[in-house]
């Protein structure tokens, strides 16, 4: 779909308000020191003090922040406008020297110039990109000789069922755009706006050999039979902040997360 930035972006622009209020994004908490960051990243990302950290799709740079205050020099990047004025002035309020920069991420290259220690994503972003050859090339661009990449994401059999899990309904490859409607949103379903927006699912193949196409060196994979969020219906807590679809338990993965190295040459 040509308009699919377009589309997107009113779609994050309208969810800013609604996320900002909401108890998943714990803002008081967050201004006040807390982390937004989870296990599964942090076990990969490391000591940070000192490195040079791209964020792609930082939303209101909440992850960014976070990496900002475990010592890290780090960027954000987001197709919201509202989004990066947000992110800005928490940044802003946290005192932090987190940058934000607006721009899809594709359109990057164009507005970047920096090369980086680490490229990190998570959370529900490869499904807004139609093209995962293309976003794996931009990490690639990004990353400095040996430089890492660390992603954690929605698995995507996660994505294969219809929104209360009775059954499937999308197709596991990415067969064509998924263009929908939906009320409310992850972070808060009772929240009163009403958004069209255009997705693509991606396989774990095309995840993978995107990448290594592109000179990255897959170190580590997992998955994980959880999520650290409760962005899901029907989702029950088995542990502190560990969600499972009640129906499924630990039958199914939630998430993923890998580490990848840039080759040196």
């Amino acid at each position: 779909m040509e308009n699919y930035l377009e589309i997107n972006k009113n779609s994050w622009n309208a969810k800013v308000e609604p996320h900002l209020k909401s108890d998943f994004y714990f803002l008081d908490e967050f201004l006040k020191g807390k982390s937004s960051l989870n296990s599964i990243e942090l076990a990969l990302l490391g000591d940070l003090k000192g490195k040079r950290i791209l964020h792609l799709q930082c939303h209101f740079g909440q992850d960014s922040i976070s990496l900002s205050r475990l010592g890290a020099e780090v960027t954000g990047i987001d197709l919201s406008d509202k989004a990066i004025e947000t992110a800005k002035d928490l940044a802003y309020q946290c005192g932090t020297d987190t940058k934000f920069i607006c721009s899809d991420v594709y359109d990057l290259p164009n507005v970047l110039e920096e090369k980086f220690d680490l490229v990190f994503t998570s959370y529900g972003t490869i499904g807004w990109l139609p093209d995962l050859e293309k976003w794996a090339g931009v990490i690639d661009h990004f990353l400095k000789a040996d430089g890492k990449f660390i992603m954690a994401e929605f698995h995507p059999v996660v994505w294969l069922f219809d929104d209360d899990f009775e059954g499937v309904k999308y197709n596991y490859f990415n067969e064509k755009p998924i263009v929908e409607t939906y009320e409310g949103t992850y972070a808060d379903f009772e929240a009163e706006i009403i958004q069209e927006y255009v997705m693509w699912n991606h396989p774990l193949a095309d995840v993978l050999q995107n990448l290594i196409k592109n000179k990255l060196e897959i170190k580590s994979f997992q998955e994980f039979d959880w999520s650290p969020y409760p962005c899901f219906k029907h989702v029950e807590e088995f542990e502190k902040g560990k969600w499972r679809i009640s129906k499924f338990g630990n039958k199914i993965p939630l998430v993923y997360a890998l580490e990848a190295q840039k080759k040196s040459s």
